[in-house]
C-alpha cells in the first residue's frame, strides 16, 4: 500500500473531521494578542492551509469543527494556575466571549454546517469540551488537527484525540508555533510518535475523488 493509499483510507469524508484550533481573530488575526504567533501562522502559510483544509472538507462533506478559546469578562471559571494563564490576563487583547477576538479569522471559511466549540478553561480543545461527544455522534474516527499553537494547544489536542481512540492526522504545514524552528522539532520528536504526519496537499489529493461526497443527516 502506498503512502497516498494509506492516508486516503484514513480520510474517508463520512468518518473524518477537521478540527481547527484557536484560528480566531484575537490569536491569529491582524490585531492578535500574540503578534509573534499570528505573524508566524500567516507568514509560514499555516493559516492559509487551514483555510484550504476547511474549504475542501466543506466540498467533500467532512465535518469541520472550530475550537475557540475564550473567557468571561470577569474571568469566572477560567484557569489561573499556570504562567500562561496569568500572562494572558495581562494581554492588551482579551479573548472575551462575544467579542470580535473570538470570531474565526480570515481566510478560514465557516459553513452553516460547521460546529463551533468554545471553552472557558484549560489548555485543550478537546478535554473538558463537547468535541468528543460531537465527534462520536457524527461517527467520526479520524481527526485532522490544524491551527495553533504547536507549543501548547496542538499537542494537547493530538494527545487527547489519541487517548480517546481517534486516529489523529496532523498536516505539518497547517500548524504553527513560536519560535518557528520549534514546530518541526515538535512534529518530528513528539507528534510523529502518535499521529499520522502529512501535508495539506496530500490530504486534498486524497479528497479529489472521495468515495462518498455527503455525510448522511
Amino acid at each position: 500500500m502506498t503512502e497516498h493509499d494509506r492516508i486516503a483510507e484514513l480520510l474517508e469524508p463520512a468518518t473524518t473531521a477537521v478540527l481547527t484550533v484557536e484560528c480566531q481573530q484575537g490569536v491569529v488575526g491582524p490585531d492578535s494578542a500574540l503578534p509573534e504567533l499570528a505573524g508566524e501562522a500567516r507568514s509560514s502559510g499555516a493559516l492559509d492551509n487551514v483555510a484550504r483544509l476547511a474549504a475542501a472538507a466543506h466540498q467533500v462533506g467532512a465535518q469541520v469543527l472550530h475550537a475557540v478559546a475564550e473567557r468571561r469578562p470577569d474571568g469566572r471559571g477560567s484557569n489561573h494556575n499556570a504562567r500562561l494563564f496569568r500572562a494572558a490576563e495581562r494581554l492588551p487583547v482579551q479573548q472575551l466571549t462575544g467579542s470580535t477576538a473570538v470570531r474565526i479569522a480570515d481566510p478560514v471559511p465557516v459553513s452553516e454546517n460547521d460546529l463551533i466549540v468554545r471553552r472557558l478553561h484549560g489548555l485543550s480543545p478537546i478535554a473538558g469540551t463537547d468535541v468528543d461527544a460531537l465527534l462520536r455522534n457524527i461517527g467520526c474516527r479520524t481527526v485532522i488537527i490544524a491551527g495553533v499553537s504547536a507549543n501548547v494547544a496542538i499537542p494537547n489536542a493530538v494527545f487527547d484525540a489519541v487517548n480517546l481512540g481517534y486516529t489523529a492526522v496532523v498536516p505539518a504545514d497547517a500548524i504553527a508555533g513560536v519560535p518557528p524552528e520549534y514546530t518541526p522539532a515538535m512534529v518530528r520528536n513528539t507528534l510523529a510518535l502518535v499521529a499520522t504526519i502529512t501535508s495539506t496537499d496530500a490530504i486534498l489529493a486524497c479528497w479529489q475523488r472521495p468515495r462518498r461526497t455527503h455525510r448522511p443527516h
